[in-house]
């Protein structure tokens, strides 16, 4: 296993089997050079979103890198708009953003956004239908969805033409959403986990740091690792080199199947992700 070794989509895409997040990263010198890193680090799958407010950094560290657009694996989202042509618009202003002529993943950022509440059924058809349009013509190749919960996905299948070939969602020792994961495997959409280390709270969980000193790795490798494990395609952020590289070093080791049982029972050890439907966005 490598970096680039990747996972199939529903629809026969390839995308890499890690991704780089860039959640939290500054738009400027911050986003750019923590790009510009793990690209040079092996990283081929990078992934942003419009309200991160840092396409035009990543953009221009994608361009700066010299690497085949080919090669690459590009997915940013869909945020808060509610109409067809909105959504048609914001995917124009994303890729405007990043310099580049189609993503290769296209998230819906949010299920249920509070301006649309309570009918996000309506509103995630209506953008729905641009996304699918996006996909025909060519502007992404592959479309999904983000924090979607199994109600939100029930409701989006009904009108659905093309099922979302991701859901990325929170997952990690501390907030394994098996429901969620459960219904992605059975509708064959793949997990993607944001915030794989728990934005840094998994380091709270004194279990895991014993388990690292098993293996001479760091917590953030193990997690990694066991996220691998469970299929997921996990997404590690940092704005430090010396840890962007870190977290590629995850292919020299196994986790033991009775590690691997440890781990999944430390779910609610260092909190849990926000309930989408309760908000305050």
């Amino acid at each position: 296993m490598t970096l680039t070794d990747t996972y199939t989509l529903n629809n026969g895409v390839k995308i890499p089997q890690v991704g780089f997040g860039t959640w939290q990263s500054k738009d400027g010198d911050e986003a750019y050079n923590a790009v510009k890193v793990a690209l040079e680090a092996g990283y081929r799958h990078i992934d942003t979103a419009a309200v991160y407010g840092n396409e035009v950094s990543v953009g221009q560290a994608i361009a700066d890198s010299g690497i085949p657009r080919d090669e690459l694996f590009i997915t940013t989202k869909l945020w808060g708009v509610g109409t067809t042509e909105d959504a048609a618009k914001a995917l124009d202003d994303s890729l405007q953003k990043l310099g580049l002529d189609y993503v290769d993943l296209y998230l819906i950022h949010w299920p249920n956004p509070k301006a649309f509440r309570p009918d996000f059924e309506s509103r995630n058809a209506a953008v729905w239908k641009a996304m699918e349009a996006a996909l025909e013509a060519g502007k992404t190749r592959a479309i999904g969805v983000s924090n979607f919960h199994r109600h939100h996905l029930d409701k989006l299948l009904k009108t659905a033409k093309v099922v979302p070939a991701v859901n990325q969602i929170m997952v990690n020792p501390s907030d394994q959403q098996r429901e969620i994961v459960s219904y992605n495997v059975k509708h064959n959409i793949l997990t993607e986990a944001y915030s794989p280390l728990g934005t840094g709270r998994i380091f709270e969980i004194e279990e895991l740091k014993a388990l690292a000193e098993k293996y001479n790795k760091t917590v953030a490798q193990v997690v990694l690792r066991w996220s691998l494990h469970k299929g997921y395609l996990p997404l590690p952020k940092s704005v430090t080199p010396e840890r962007i590289i870190e977290n590629t070093q995850l292919f020299d080791f196994k986790l033991s199947v009775e590690d691997i049982a440890f781990i999944d029972g430390l779910h609610g050890k260092a909190g849990l992700a926000s309930n989408p439907d309760e908000v305050d966005f």
